[in-house]
């Protein structure tokens, strides 16, 4: 990702500049470098003892729970379902109808993810309060337009799910019995289109509703893009739980994580249904993943291949990929961004996102 600040080389500036940044409730521009009750953004460390790295990974992940959150509200307020659980919109009926061809409980799957990533974030601040350290709050970057169809709320964003660069390598990577993205080997798409251009998960207005396969292909996009997220977030807490201390910090990536990675199986098991159409509307094709004869595609093929693990000598292993930890946060922080979740956010978002992800990568265990 762009660096749209510079670097300081000093840890204390860095710190001051995240507090300015993530002032609680928003307030304070980015500029004050104090907790609360007025100790450096770092002291819990001696109230807790979680280490300066503790905190960090904590923070980063409390973030990347509550943009999360974001999204998974957007697509809940229209495709999902709405109660006290998971309040907020009314449901959009084309689009959730658009969605049975993968699977007919989309909905409830729809619902109880966004409930799950609710919870992630919330104990993570809650557990950051808990032990002295300053919670995250990103609610000043909520800017970003909602979708203008029926059934969502007109708030502001903190996520763009209107013009997506959706990966889908993670479906041949999980396929792949030889290569490892952690050993810098790459992997064919396997919904090429997705990769060349900017596409809505969401219906905009009411205009997208019609005709059927242009609803049709925003629900296929939205599929492929559930498990483009949830596979970041089962990569991401085994990456991080490599870096921690405590051992109660452990436990916690390594509780955490796991759900993820159920969530990711679940949509990749979905997105396999997608029919095969096109977007009269901009051409976008989803081919036949389903009919596929090539292992690198076939849909029925969800369970990770294995394939080489830490080093070409030892036998092929069944694994979560990647899970190198060098450059994790920053790595999972350029995916969101080339994915174009945050088109339209400000250089102070992405200035505060950087120094999160920067204060997580140079966390050490000790």
């Amino acid at each position: 990702m762009e660096k749209h600040v510079h670097q300081s080389g000093n840890p204390a500036s860095r710190r001051a500049f995240l507090r300015k940044g993530l002032a609680v409730g928003g307030a304070g521009a980015i500029g004050a470098g104090l907790l609360a009750n007025g100790l450096p953004a770092f002291a819990a460390e001696k109230k807790s003892d979680l280490t300066r790295g503790d905190i960090a990974i904590l923070r980063f992940l409390a973030a990347a729970e509550i943009i999360e959150v974001d999204l998974w509200k957007q697509y809940n307020e229209l495709g999902g379902i709405q109660d006290s659980e998971v309040p907020g919109g009314s449901g959009n009926a084309p689009y959730t109808q658009a969605f049975i061809p993968l699977d007919g409980d989309m909905s409830q799957y729809i619902h109880d993810n966004t409930d799950d990533e609710i919870s992630h974030a919330a104990f993570l601040n809650e557990y950051l309060i808990a032990k002295g350290a300053d919670p995250v709050n990103l609610d000043r970057f909520r800017n970003l337009p909602s979708s203008r169809a029926t059934g969502a709320q007109q708030i502001g964003r903190l996520t763009n799910l209107m013009q997506l660069t959706v990966d889908t390598s993670w479906w041949t990577r999980y396929r792949s019995d030889s290569k490892n993205p952690d050993f810098g080997e790459t992997f064919p798409q396997a919904v090429p289109g997705l990769m060349a251009g900017q596409f809505t998960a969401i219906p905009r207005s009411d205009d997208d509703l019609a005709p059927n396969n242009r609803i049709q292909a925003i629900a296929n996009t939205a599929g492929f893009h559930f498990a483009f997220i949830e596979q970041g977030g089962s990569s991401l807490y085994p990456s991080l739980a490599q870096r921690v201390t405590h051992p109660e910090v452990l436990r916690i990536l390594l509780s955490i994580g796991p759900t993820e990675t159920s969530h990711f199986q679940t949509w990749h098991d979905k997105a396999g249904n997608a029919p095969a159409i096109t977007d009269p509307t901009n051409g976008l094709m989803f081919p036949d993943l389903a009919g596929s004869k090539d292992p690198s595609l076939k849909a029925n093929l969800i369970m990770p291949e294995p394939t080489v693990f830490l080093s070409r000598k030892f036998p092929v292993c069944s694994i979560i990929r990647p899970t190198e930890t060098e450059g994790a946060a920053m790595g999972a922080v350029k995916g969101l961004t080339d994915d174009g979740l945050f088109i339209g956010q400000s250089r102070e978002f992405f200035a505060v996102l950087h120094q999160l992800a920067e204060q997580a990568d140079e966390a050490r265990r000790e």
